[in-house]
């Protein structure tokens, strides 16, 4: 039967942050076919919502997330119309949600808790931030059943010295939520029970800023970091440039020369 996607992934706002929670904690919330769906479709509506400013990515029950789902995928294999088709379609779709990530105009904080293993590690690499409860544990472990991780390692590359993810790809070692931090995978390790206040003290931090400037920083951050070191220079002009001529802007600076509040439109 397939899967609900109302069911299986949960929206509420607080505010101007929207928290995406993925709910199918008793199969430790794969990345389905029907996940997947369900995570594009509040990414195209995030995309259009000028009322959110921030968003978190959670997971229900024991833990994040552990990655795409094996079931699924083994029934994919043995299909008769599917097998290469399906996978190839699999992990385009897979990689449209990742890139979907860093292409909203909102940044987007994981939080995470239990394991975030496989695909569910570069769900936590795609996303702009992370913080985690101090038991997580993270890997991208698929070369212990066979399965490199290569979609996972274009995230995690992105985030880690190289050295550093080649060994997580290459021995599936589970590493804690400290080591983690250090290695530049996610921001921030707390105490289980202060994980959500955290991660809404983070994206509450984020949505006080002029949403204008963000986007606008958000896409250059992106775009900067493939380029080389004049190039990126270039861009970051061009886009200062951009944000220095928004009205709002100029009422930023206005405000804190001022010493008031700024009275932004947006």
């Amino acid at each position: 039967m397939e899967e609900d996607k109302m069911a299986i992934l949960e929206r509420h706002d607080t505010g101007p942050v929207a928290h995406l929670r993925l709910n199918a904690p008793e199969r430790l919330n794969p990345l389905s076919d029907a996940m997947l769906a369900a995570l594009q479709e509040q990414i195209d509506a995030l995309g259009q919502d000028r009322a959110i400013r921030a968003v978190v990515i959670s997971g229900a029950g024991k833990v994040f997330c552990a990655g795409h789902d094996l079931r699924e995928m083994q029934a994919g294999r043995h299909a008769e119309d599917k097998g290469a088709g399906y996978f190839a379609d699999l992990f385009a779709r897979c990689a449209k949600v990742m890139t979907g990530l860093s292409g909203l105009p909102q940044p987007v904080i994981a939080q995470v808790h239990g394991i975030a293993a496989a695909a569910g590690c570069q769900l936590v690499a795609s996303c702009d931030m992370a913080v985690a409860a101090e038991d997580a544990r993270f890997a991208v472990n698929g070369v212990n059943i066979g399965l490199f991780c290569s979609t996972p390692m274009v995230a995690l590359t992105r985030n880690l010295p190289r050295k550093q993810a080649f060994e997580m790809l290459t021995t599936g070692r589970f590493i804690h939520a400290e080591e983690a931090r250090a290695m530049g995978l996610i921001n921030r390790v707390v105490p289980a029970e202060d994980l959500a206040g955290a991660a809404l003290e983070l994206a509450e931090s984020v949505a006080e800023k002029l949403p204008t400037a963000v986007k606008i920083g958000k896409q250059a951050f992106y775009a900067q970091a493939e380029l080389p070191l004049e190039e990126a220079y270039a861009l970051a002009g061009q886009v200062m440039v951009e944000n220095m001529l928004e009205r709002d802007t100029s009422e930023g600076i206005s405000a804190f020369l001022d010493k008031r509040k700024p009275n932004w439109s947006a």
